[in-house]
Parts: structure tokens; sequence; C-alpha cells
């Protein structure tokens, strides 16, 4: 991979992005960009931004698109991504999406991929019913009981800390977040799929076969 090249995953809470960036960015030696994780690093850092993230965060409020994008800004521009990135949960809107061309348009840079994690509402939920995640805030890795299941129960391979079940990880709370975020991504889809980037790739199948499809995709644009 000689080219700095940037991708984005896109798809419903728990299709699986999380897990895939994970070894797909040390695969191709690009960062991994996680929204979720760079709000609580912030917040628990304390940074100024981070305390401008907590407040909207505690008071319940999204947090305005002018910080997500700052935030993500300061880590696609560090030392770390300078061989590309790979964004896990950003952008979230045409918006968004348009604020982080402006950023990569100012530093002569552009997206390659937008891929998407297309799953059926049934199948989320039976995946994210079993869903597992590392306690510890800076590792957050996720495992299922039934298709990666941890080597030691109830312990995270890497750091060795408990895992826990999500509080939202149940049915209703699961069906909720599946339609809301189709409602809201539809747009986005739109948006990338008339600039040509945009690939759908069915999140139902085994991780290893996910994985695989995406390793050919970048592989077959030489990257």
């Amino acid at each position: 991979m000689d080219e700095k090249v940037n991708i984005v995953f896109l798809g419903p809470p728990g299709a699986g992005k999380g897990t895939q960036a994970a070894g797909i960015s040390r695969r191709f030696a690009i960062c991994h960009i996680s929204t979720g994780n760079l709000f609580r690093q912030a917040v628990e850092a304390q940074t100024p931004l981070g305390r401008q993230v907590k407040a909207y965060m505690e008071a319940g409020a999204l947090v305005p698109d002018e910080l997500v994008i700052q935030l993500v800004k300061d880590h696609i521009q560090s030392k770390r991504c300078k061989r590309g990135f790979l964004l896990d949960g950003f952008p979230r809107t045409v918006s968004q999406a348009q604020g982080l061309e402006a950023i990569l348009r100012q530093q002569g840079d552009c997206l390659r991929w937008v891929i998407y994690f297309d799953i059926q509402e049934e199948d989320l939920v039976q995946r994210l019913l079993h869903r597992r995640v590392c306690s510890n805030v800076s590792c957050q890795q996720t495992y299922n009981l039934r298709t990666f299941p941890p080597q030691q129960e109830g312990k995270c391979d890497r750091c060795h800390s408990p895992l826990i079940r999500r509080k939202d990880d149940n049915r209703e709370s699961i069906s909720t977040r599946f339609r809301d975020f189709e409602k809201k991504t539809q747009p986005l889809l739109d948006y990338y799929r008339k600039k040509g980037i945009l690939v759908q790739i069915p999140a139902n199948r085994p991780a290893k076969e996910v994985e695989e499809r995406i390793v050919r995709l970048l592989e077959n644009d030489n990257f």
C-alpha cells in the first residue's frame, strides 16, 4: 500500500464496523478513528474540546457538527494518519460529510471508498443480544458470544479487563436505533452513491467473510 488512502465505514450500531475497522486498519497500516472513542477520550483527558463535548453529553444533547468535525480534523491531520485513515461512525449526516470533504480538500486529499455494512433488522437484533464489550475505555474491543467469543469467559483477550453488556443492548432499544439510523442515513448514502464511491457489503455474513470482501476491494484498488 504505497498511496495514502482514506476510507469511511457506515452502518447501523452493531453491524460490525468496529470489529472490521480494527483488523483492516492494522492490516493496511492506516489509522482507525472511532468518533465514539474520540468523545470518550477527549472527555477523560479534559481537553477544551472534551469539556465542551461533556457538557452536551450530560445535557443529553447532540454534539454540534462543528465540534465533531474539529475532533476528527485534529486526528486525521496527525502524524499517525500519514498513510491514511479509516473513519468509523463519522460522518452521520450530509452536513458532516461536506465538512469532512472540505477538510480533505484543504490538504489536497479525498475519500477513496465509503463502505456500507448492510444488515437486516432481525439479524442485527440477534447479533447485539449476544454482544459483549471490553469495559476498558482505551480498548473497547467487541465480542459476540456466538460468533466471536473471548478466549477466557468474561475477559478481554487484549487487555484482560472485564467484558460488559451495554445497557441499551435489548430488543426494543436495538430496533429503535436501527430504524432511526435508517431514516437519518439514507440521504448520506445517496450523497456518496452519487459520488461513485459507495460500496455495500452484506454485514450478516461471518466476520471472516466480510473481512475478505473488504480486503479484496482494497487490494484490487492497489493501495
